[in-house]
């Protein structure tokens, strides 16, 4: 069985940065469609960084210019780098990965069990 695993949340003032990091057991990053998620109080989960296994890369316009996703294929580790950060970037974060890409993809079909991200102002 496909499992995710996500580190790295935790809470921070606003303007700071934080790393967010996906391990995953049964499979190979390299094979699939990745994604970071996240859900805000109040408001539906939304998808804020995708990655094509050929490595085109899709960002919400919400954080364009300030959060950066990589992937480390060796250490099958894929990261979501977080800078600027701002109270309306609380949230529970999440990710995903398909095999299909990433432009066939509503829904993913692996999930990890989610991250808190809380930023103080």
């Amino acid at each position: 069985q496909e499992q995710l695993v996500e580190f790295g949340g935790g809470s921070v003032q606003a303007g700071g940065s934080l790393r967010l990091s996906c391990g995953a057991s049964g499979f190979t990053f390299n094979l699939y469609c990745l994604g970071w998620y996240r859900q805000r109080p109040g408001k539906e989960r939304e998808r804020v960084i995708s990655i094509e296994r050929g490595g085109d890369t899709t960002y919400a316009d919400s954080v364009k210019g300030r959060f950066t996703g990589s992937v480390e294929y060796a250490k099958n580790l894929w990261y979501l780098e977080m800078n600027s950060l701002k109270p309306d970037d609380t949230a529970m974060y999440y990710c995903a990965a398909d095999s299909r890409r990433c432009g066939l993809v509503k829904d993913f079909t692996f999930w990890g069990q989610g991250t808190q991200v809380t930023v103080s102002s």
